[in-house]
């Protein structure tokens, strides 16, 4: 029975803007975390449906391993603002019933398929009483509300036209957004900006499956602070409480809050034992915030981890400490050794303006073994050596400069003081072009000053200094759509100022000229391949060099200089040294064919197959300390070829042929697939280099049912005839939760096999603990991508 009497209407306007307001902060306590388990007839059962009877819109969207989703129905195309700011008195109400009653000045009452509506907010009921002599409405369930992304249910409601007051009895919601359910005992919204919850419970498992939830005794919602407060929380795995936090906070919004956040817990690398971590973050201003991680570690002890960031308008910064006091484990491990332990890694960034860019990173560890011991957060890799740089550094159109302060920390006692890499103390590099009419002229300079400790090294290891290297080129590039050549001649010039240098005077220079000539052709054609359209090239190059180095260089001491691996790409380089310290002498011509097929349809390259070698008028005799020399006529034949025949499958293979002796010398194969939803991954590889190395590895994750996937990677050597690396493990996903474990093989730096277990849990809404994942994401190519697609997320 529609109403039309302008004072009731106002009322009944109040009551709605109450109603839209209590959902929006349902809304916002879903998000922070907080529900219980329902009990029929729920928010959520409303709008469950399995997933065959989903549109296949919404069907096709939902992983293998849920059994269904939500679907919402009648809610409107505008959400409830937060708190007070609702529909608005604009909106009108609508009140309708089966049944109306109304006695002037006293009291309205409908009955029958209630329905109240505002704008995109909707309470429907069985019936409504409005006392307007005391401002009191009272609405009897069941009780059903929408609006856009949520769904609240009760059994029955008092609210309060005058205080603004709402309280709800057993009342259950639903947020579809991220599938957050719950249900709350009582409710209250005691004014505009707060709301006290009593009994309140969260889970993102479906109707019925309790499999984990958030129960609080009290929680209050504050919209004026931003936050929400909870007592006596706790987590329930099936039903039964596993973890407890007698107070908690959360954010409603996004300003942030100091507060704990989601405690973490594992496997310790001490033993058989566990680890416990309760991170607790430090909102210090807006631009500035810190994350203090204390953990206790078994057999270990009290161990603790901090960050803090800060942002400026140039950029982030960001410090990362961990220290221990007493390592019980290291120091029974490392008899003389303190248990005082401690690690540091800063990094910064930052944008100047103009092209112009500043940076920093810094890491240092106490010793060897504190990365494989005790890191979990700080952003250091295991290596041997930690790096330390930071500069300033510039990309213009034609230009670019960088100059930096650059060193390392080496972190095992097992590599030698020669063998150990320099600091630069400073590095400096400018490289630009300029066009001057049809000729392209060019600069690559650096300047670097290397230091290292050398009191304990002798001869040329014991020399430190400063090396000035400029390459001046002159090129004629000609260019056109069937072609290029570019022809171009360049002095590489080098000047030393060294100190403790043993082989005369530190102060020498050396000049090496260099030719090049690159050209190249470019033929194509089309056709097709069962019916589908392909283009075909044909891209035949030519590229001639020539050096004009001494041929003894040794004399030199290698301060950042290295022979490269020989490879396809190195084809078309006139050095084999990377670094400044040798320039080979060279006299060479290179022969090269490419051939790619590219898809018309989509335009992606299925194919490319490439072949070259190179054909040497002289001997090399520059070595670096008695390698790369070699008196050859012609190199191996370098080829590489890239199948892409199927959007997700890839293989790969490049290798080293000797036709003088018929011998592979390197070589590189490796298949790559993924299944579109990347459920199924697959790789297999296999690495020669002749006297060096053959090693195999296949890599897997397989689906055994639609909730179970098999997990494992194995790495054989085949000079050692040993297993050098492996990982097996199971996966359990539902659509709430999932957890995976694993066991891991892994070579460790003495050459030993040692091995581990690895475990994530992850709570859907709330995060996980452990670390399994990251070390699976090392091993498999595409893990780290199925990961972020495993609760369907886009």
């Amino acid at each position: 029975m529609p109403m039309s009497d302008s004072y009731l209407r106002a009322q009944k306007g109040r009551l709605q803007r109450r109603f839209a307001s209590l959902l929006a902060v349902f809304a916002l306590m879903s998000v922070a975390g907080f529900s219980a388990a329902e009990e029929a007839p729920s928010a959520a059962e409303l709008d469950w449906r399995l997933k065959s009877d989903l549109p296949d819109s919404v069907r096709n969207s939902l992983p293998a391993f849920c059994a269904g989703g939500y679907l919402p129905s009648g809610a409107g195309d505008d959400g409830a603002g937060v708190f007070g700011e609702g529909t608005g008195g604009a909106a009108p109400l609508q009140a309708s019933g089966l049944n109306g009653r109304y006695e002037i000045d006293r009291e309205l009452y409908l009955e029958g398929d209630v329905r109240l509506r505002q704008g995109s907010f909707q309470v429907t009921g069985s019936e409504a009483r409005y006392s307007q002599n005391i401002g009191q409405v009272s609405i009897q369930g069941p009780l059903v509300s929408r609006g856009n992304g949520f769904l609240l249910t009760g059994e029955r409601a008092e609210y309060s036209v005058d205080s603004g007051r709402l309280d709800i009895n057993t009342a259950t919601f639903l947020l579809h957004g991220p599938e957050m359910r719950g249900r709350a005992g009582s409710l209250s919204r005691v004014d505009d900006s707060r709301v006290e919850i009593r009994d309140g419970m969260l889970t993102t498992c479906g109707p019925q499956q309790n499999d984990w939830a958030l129960v609080a005794s009290d929680i209050e919602l504050n919209q004026a602070k931003g936050f929400g407060t909870a007592k006596h929380v706790r987590l329930e795995v099936l039903d039964v409480p596993v973890f407890y936090w007698p107070y908690a906070s959360f954010p409603l919004d996004d300003r942030r809050k100091s507060g704990f956040l989601y405690p973490q817990f594992g496997s310790s690398s001490a033993g058989s034992g566990g680890f416990l971590a309760v991170p607790y973050y430090l909102n210090l201003a807006p631009h500035y915030d810190a994350t203090l991680t204390p953990q206790y570690i078994h057999g270990r002890g009290l161990f603790n981890e901090a960050e803090g960031r800060y942002l400026s308008r140039f950029g982030q910064t960001t410090l990362q400490l961990g220290y221990i006091d007493n390592d019980s484990a290291y120091a029974d491990e490392n008899p003389g050794e303190s248990g005082q332990r401690w690690a540091l890694d800063a990094s910064t960034r930052a944008a100047l303006g103009s092209g112009w860019n500043g940076y920093g990173d810094f890491s240092v560890v106490s010793d060897a073994d504190y990365l494989g011991d005790l890191n979990r957060s700080l952003e250091i890799n295991q290596a041997t050596h930690l790096q330390r740089k930071g500069g300033i550094r510039y990309h213009g159109p034609n230009q670019y400069f960088d100059m930096y302060l650059n060193d390392y920390q080496t972190v095992t006692d097992r590599i030698a003081q020669a063998d150990r890499p320099y600091a630069q103390l400073p590095e400096i590099i400018y490289a630009g072009t300029a066009e001057a009419g049809w000729f392209e002229a060019g600069l690559e300079s650096q300047y670097s000053w290397f230091y290292r400790d050398n009191d304990s090294l002798t001869g040329l290891d014991k020399a430190n200094g400063q090396r000035f290297r400029a390459r001046p080129e002159l090129a004629l590039p000609m260019r056109a759509l069937w072609g290029f050549s570019r022809p171009s001649f360049s002095l590489d010039y080098t000047r030393y100022e060294l100190e403790d240098y043993s082989a005369g005077s530190g102060g020498f220079d050396r000049t090496v000229p260099v030719v090049e000539w690159d050209n190249g052709l470019y033929f194509d054609r089309r056709s097709s391949l069962f019916d589908l359209p392909y283009n075909q090239t044909l891209e035949p190059r030519l590229y001639y060099a020539w050096a004009d180095a001494e041929a003894d260089q040794n004399d030199i001491p290698a301060f950042d200089t290295a022979l490269q691996s020989f490879s396809f790409g190195q084809l078309f380089q006139p050095d084999r040294f990377v670094g400044g310290d040798r320039v080979g002498n060279t006299n060479q011509l290179t022969v090269a064919l490419t051939s790619r097929f590219n898809d018309l349809v989509t335009g992606a390259e299925r194919a490319r197959f490439s072949i070259g070698q190179i054909q040497y008028f002289e001997d090399r005799e520059v070595t670096l300390f008695g390698e790369g020399a070699s008196n050859r006529s012609r190199s191996p034949l370098a080829g590489e070829v890239v199948l892409n025949p199927l959007q997700n499958l890839q293989i790969r293979s490049s290798g080293l042929w000797d036709p003088d002796t018929g011998d592979t010398e390197e070589g590189r194969s490796q298949l790559i697939f993924h299944s579109q939803d990347y459920r199924y991954l697959a790789s297999v590889g296999h690495t020669y280099s002749k006297d060096e190395l053959e090693q195999s590895d296949i890599a897997a994750v397989i689906p055994a049912t639609d909730r179970v996937s098999l997990i494992g990677r194995w790495v054989y050597d085949s000079d050692l005839d040993r297993t050098v690396g492996s990982l097996a493990g199971i996966e359990y996903n539902n659509c709430c939760w999932s957890v995976q474990v694993v066991h891991q093989n892994y070579l460790t730096d003495d050459e030993e096999l040692d091995s581990r277990i690895l475990f994530q849990i992850q709570l859907k809404g709330l995060g996980g603990s452990g670390g399994a994942s990251t070390s699976i994401s090392e091993a498999i190519y595409g893990f780290d991508e199925r990961e972020r697609r495993r609760f369907g997320t886009p």
